[in-house]
């Protein structure tokens, strides 16, 4: 876990002195304001579910969003809302029934976010605040596989330093236009929102005047393509896109980006690879009709720490999106390598 944490960081460029909060995460869950009685989540908060989640070891997943009241949403540029001072988002995971932790992002300043991971105990009556370094290992997945309660460090890896990206709020991720695709996709939760009730509880404003009879949607040549972009988009654009500091991998996986040719597939469909794929040397990073070697497939089924592709958050390879990358890949023609 300590070798992940570091090379996501270093890979990332996070830099030593973040500012911290001034105001910091209270030592149990039931004083977040998430609740208004145990085990009964305040009406105050919006559930929600991004229509591309995110694979983290096959946890079920429920999510919460708060504004503060007379507060909405500044919803100009799509991909990246501005939300305002107030907002706390809520993660909870489970395996086998059971909680086993719920994140935390709050917002207390223009530029501050409080990012906290709390774990929930035995009983499942409240749960309690993890230590800065998170708790490696903390939940035994079977097989020798292990998840990981995240450290302060991995949760801003991913999330960022002080602009914090909410990566499940977005246009598209909320699109009442929802991909019946997608991989582990979800429904939208009994009272949940999308773009329709935040456009009509003003909560978003700012947005595009046909964004709800033009809702986001990947355009791609047929189903497939669609849920394997929607996919990428929900696990690796968080950081492989313009915005993060890997840009000079040229490796952009976000499924739009305003030009005529889609990002995800401009940058990976026969492009070289600088990951030397084990037994496939000089593979790029897709190669149409041959699965084997595409390092990109390789990347993601890998769980060594140096190959791992996300390289946090997850200890055990999602054996479902590999399978639809692999027959997706496989369908390519060679025709679909770009000039």
């Amino acid at each position: 876990m300590r070798l992940r944490s570091l090379l996501g960081a270093a890979l990332l460029g996070l830099a030593p002195g973040i500012a911290r909060p001034t105001l910091q995460a209270p030592p149990r869950l039931s004083q977040t304001g998430l609740y208004a009685a145990p085990g009964l989540v305040a009406a105050r908060n919006l559930a929600y579910a991004p229509q591309y989640p995110l694979w983290t070891d096959g946890a079920a997943k429920a999510r919460w969003l708060h504004l503060p009241a007379g507060t909405a949403i500044d919803g100009r540029d799509e991909a990246a809302w501005v939300f305002p001072v107030g907002t706390k988002a809520w993660k909870e995971f489970a395996f086998q029934g059971r909680k086993v932790e719920t994140r935390l992002l709050w917002k207390t300043g223009p530029r501050t976010w409080v990012l906290a991971t709390y774990a929930w105990n035995a009983e499942q009556t409240d749960a309690f605040l993890v230590p800065e370094e998170g708790r490696p290992g903390a939940v035994d997945l079977g097989a020798g596989a292990r998840h990981d309660l995240p450290s302060r460090a991995d949760c801003r890896t991913c999330h960022g330093q002080g602009q914090v990206d909410l990566l499940g709020l977005t246009a598209l991720q909320l699109s009442p236009d929802r991909d019946p695709g997608a991989l582990h996709g979800e429904p939208v939760p009994p009272g949940g929102v999308t773009l329709r009730e935040l456009v009509a509880r003003r909560l978003l404003v700012g947005a595009r005047p046909d964004l709800l009879t033009r809702p986001p949607r990947i355009l791609a040549d047929n189903p497939t393509t669609r849920a394997i972009l929607g996919y990428l988009a929900g696990n690796c654009a968080a950081c492989h896109r313009p915005e993060r500091p890997l840009t000079g991998l040229d490796l952009d996986l976000r499924p739009s980006g305003g030009e005529a040719e889609v990002p995800a597939l401009r940058t990976t469909v026969g492009r070289p690879s600088l990951y030397q794929t084990p037994g496939a040397p000089r593979a790029p990073r897709i190669q149409p009709g041959d699965p084997g070697r595409s390092t990109l497939l390789h990347r993601m089924a890998s769980r060594r720490p140096a190959s791992q592709m996300p390289p946090l958050g997850t200890a055990l390879p999602d054996t479902e999106a590999l399978a639809r990358l692999r027959a997706w890949i496989a369908a390519l023609p060679p025709a679909a390598v770009s000039p």
